[in-house]
């Protein structure tokens, strides 16, 4: 699955505002903005420190304005035609919007096995007009991946750990 430089600087974006998680309490960042110079802040985040949830927000130079949040209580919005497994605790959910563009990376776990999960969701990719071009198993882990003729890129990985599936499901399209 090839993704493009946007996407890949989305992640990125993604990263490292999940990687501000960490630092703790309220902040934000007046990215290219010294004190006092008047400047408007680009890019803010914010750690609820009641729920854990991050939340971060970037606008580029040219005005396109990009939003994050994150955490085990985000509510779950997935694009249609996909659904929560069933039975499954959602563990964390990262929801990503930009413009007309969305990813959503959803940790869950379940009792149920790898493979019971990778039907499940290779079934929901598969009718949402996604071509499931990858498909890997490696020990613990199973990984099924593909592509839709709209652009929308779809990932699944299962691990199974104790009696625990430990999967994370990543959809995204039209992100820039």
């Amino acid at each position: 699955m090839t993704r493009s430089p946007h996407a890949a600087r989305l992640a990125a974006f993604s990263a490292a505002a999940l990687a501000l998680s960490g630092c703790g309490g309220d902040a934000e960042d007046t990215e290219g903005a010294s004190a006092g110079d008047g400047a408007e802040p680009r890019g803010s985040y914010d750690i609820d420190a009641r729920t854990g949830e991050t939340s971060a927000r970037h606008t580029d130079g040219d005005g396109t304005t990009t939003t994050m949040r994150s955490g085990e209580k985000v509510p779950v919005a997935l694009p249609a035609g996909f659904a929560v497994y069933p039975g499954a605790s959602v563990t964390n959910n990262t929801r990503v919007e930009q413009a007309d563009g969305l990813l959503v990376l959803l940790n869950l776990e379940s009792d149920a096995t790898p493979q019971e999960m990778v039907s499940y969701y290779r079934n929901q990719a598969e009718a949402a007009g996604i071509d499931v071009a990858t498909s890997l198993e490696s020990g613990p882990v199973t990984m099924i991946g593909g592509e839709g003729a709209d652009g929308t890129s779809f990932s699944f990985t299962a691990t199974r750990q104790d009696a625990v599936t430990e999967a994370q499901l990543s959809i995204g399209r039209g992100l820039e």
